[in-house]
């Protein structure tokens, strides 16, 4: 097991980024829990409507990681 395996490491390690080691857990975990989520609507809406287009993929890139045209885009979606 490497040093940041063991949870008092761990811990360490997070005290170097934050002083707020429970509320940076929390929001990580509020995170994971909301990509999780998301993951699994994308995952029904393909079940139901089909895989995404290339085209729907480029837009929803866009989007969310900015492009040309994306931010007029963003507001007619």
């Amino acid at each position: 097991m490497s040093p940041a395996g063991r949870p008092s490491d761990q811990v360490a390690e997070l005290r170097k980024l934050t002083d707020d080691v429970s509320g940076y857990v929390a929001e990580a975990v509020a995170r994971q829990i909301r990509h999780q989520l998301l993951g699994e609507d994308l995952r029904r809406h393909e079940e139901e409507q089909g895989h995404f287009s290339d085209e729907e993929l480029a837009k929803a890139l866009a989007k969310i990681f900015g492009g040309a045209g994306s931010s007029e885009d963003a507001d007619t979606g």
